[in-house]
C-alpha cells in the first residue's frame, strides 16, 4: 500500500520539473516503504534507501540551483529545510548500514510528515518566482 499519492490538489506547485521530481521522490520513497514494512532482505531496503537519499539530494540541488537562478527570495529558508531533512536521512543511513536502524513505519510517517508540510508551504512559494 502506498505510503504518500502524489495528487494535484495537494502537491502540485505548478513548475513541471519539481511537480515531475515530486513524483518520482514519491514513487522511490513507496517503494522503501513497501520493501521495508514487508519483510524484504535487509541488502534490499539498503539500496532503495540509499537511491532515495540519493535523489533526494540531487532533487534538492536542482530546486536549489533554479532558486538561485531566479533570485528567489526564500531561498536561505528553504535551503534550511533541505538541509535539515538531509542530515536526518544522512544520520538513518549511517545507522541503518551500521546494523543500529532500521526503516520502519515511524521513518516513513517522519518523511510523509515532513513532504505533506514542505511542498505545500515551501516548494508552492516558489511557484511564481520560478515560472517567471
Amino acid at each position: 500500500m502506498a505510503l504518500i499519492t502524489w495528487t494535484a490538489e495537494q502537491y502540485a506547485t505548478n513548475v513541471a520539473f519539481a511537480d515531475d521530481e515530486h513524483k518520482i521522490l514519491f514513487d522511490k520513497l513507496n517503494k522503501l516503504y513497501d520493501l521495508a514494512t514487508g519483510g524484504a532482505e535487509r541488502n534490499e531496503i539498503g539500496r532503495a534507501l540509499d537511491g532515495l537519499i540519493d535523489y533526494v539530494v540531487e532533487h534538492f540541488a536542482h530546486e536549489e540551483k533554479e532558486m538561485q537562478a531566479k533570485n528567489y527570495a526564500g531561498y536561505v529558508a528553504h535551503k534550511a529545510e533541505h538541509d535539515a531533512l538531509v542530515g536526518i536521512c544522512a544520520g538513518l543511513q549511517a545507522k541503518f548500514h551500521a546494523g543500529e536502524g532500521d526503516v520502519t513505519e515511524d521513518t516513513g510517517a517522519l518523511v510523509k510528515g515532513w513532504l505533506d508540510s514542505h511542498i505545500p508551504t515551501f516548494d508552492k512559494a516558489y511557484a511564481d518566482v520560478l515560472n517567471s
